[in-house]
This record gives C-alpha cells, structure tokens and sequence, in this order.
C-alpha cells in the first residue's frame, strides 16, 4: 500500500495514518471521537486508550483502508478536496 500512498503524493509514516484515522471519524464514524488517542511517530501510528470497543473499531476501519487500494485513493482525493491536510 506505500506505493498508492506515495503515489497520491504523501510518506506513508505514522503521521500520514493518523491522517486516515481522523479522517475515518470525522467522515464515517463520529461516535469515536474522543474516545481515544492519537500518538504517530515517523515509523509507526499509534492510537491509545481505554475504550477497547472504540480502538477495535477504528483497527477495522483502518484495516479496510489499508487493503485496498481504491478505497485508499477514494479517501484521500476526498478529504483533501474537502480541504484535509495530511500531516506527513
């Protein structure tokens, strides 16, 4: 999957993915917000907290986005058109 990310013009690093996961709760599934936490470095992406439900919930969203490729582009194209900045 880096080689789409790349090719839509941004690192596939931890910052990138927490992009998506924000992206994935404000668009999809805003009952997550604040229930957990972000903590991305540059090698990995991170989310924390004690909601377990909330974080497995997030790790299937993720999961679908980062298995295919379309799904991929359809969400980036759309959030940046949507005036996201991805912070990669």
């Amino acid at each position: 999957m880096d080689d789409v990310v790349e090719e839509l013009g941004h690192e596939p690093n931890g910052y990138f993915w927490e992009g998506v996961a924000r992206v994935l709760v404000d668009t999809e599934a805003a009952a997550l917000e604040g229930r957990f936490s972000y903590d991305p470095e540059g090698g990995m992406f991170c989310a924390y907290g004690r909601d377990r439900g909330a974080l497995e919930e997030l790790g299937a969203r993720m999961a679908v986005v980062a298995t295919d490729a379309d799904r991929m582009r359809r969400l980036v194209v759309a959030a940046e058109a949507d005036g996201f900045e991805f912070d990669d």
